[in-house]
């Protein structure tokens, strides 16, 4: 399992523009869907990582727990199809629903959205302030697959409260470890 570090695009960076298909309804999701928000939580993730899969049940959970409170959660898959069909769209739409995810997951086919991010691995977090101005990226918390350490989500869920109560979360912010997102475009 190769452990890639997530790029950490600076703090105050916009939101970037996106305009991609929701695997599940079909719909277009973009940047503007979270205008009116009081953040936007993007997570790049995909369905065959072990990193993802380790932290998933807690993204669920984060989703579940922010979304009504106004985080507007969107999660993206920007591996290339042709290398890793288990990670398309048809794959991705069975992993919403068997979850029954209440936040889009969209398919980035171009890898043009990942690149405009800076993503580099999944899982990885990039949160937004009701501005649309990135404030926390990196990590959930420190837990990796194999170790000892419970997930619990504690750094991106208190980047989320401090967005949420109108404050920048901690300055301390760690890169995400995980898969490398796969494809050329990206690197």
């Amino acid at each position: 399992m190769a452990e890639t570090l997530s790029t950490m695009l600076p703090l105050g960076t916009a939101l970037p523009a996106f305009d991609l298909t929701d695997t599940v309804t079909g719909g277009r999701v973009t940047d503007r869907t979270s205008a009116g928000a009081s953040g936007t939580l993007v997570m790049f993730i995909c369905n065959h990582c072990p990193f993802v899969k380790h932290v998933l049940p807690e993204i669920e959970r984060v989703a579940d727990d922010y979304g009504p409170q106004g985080i507007h959660v969107i999660a993206i898959n920007s591996n290339d199809l042709a290398t890793y069909p288990q990670d398309g769209p048809d794959a991705m739409r069975e992993l919403a629903l068997a979850n029954s995810w209440k936040f889009p997951f969209l398919f980035d086919a171009t890898q043009e959205v990942a690149k405009a991010f800076g993503a580099a691995c999944t899982p990885d977090f990039f949160a937004f302030d009701r501005d649309r101005k990135l404030a926390y990226r990196g990590r959930l918390d420190e837990s990796r697959p194999g170790s000892p350490v419970p997930v619990h989500g504690r750094e991106l869920r208190a980047a989320l409260d401090a967005i949420l109560a109108g404050q920048a979360p901690s300055a301390d912010q760690r890169p995400s470890v995980g898969c490398n997102i796969k494809g050329s475009a990206v690197r």
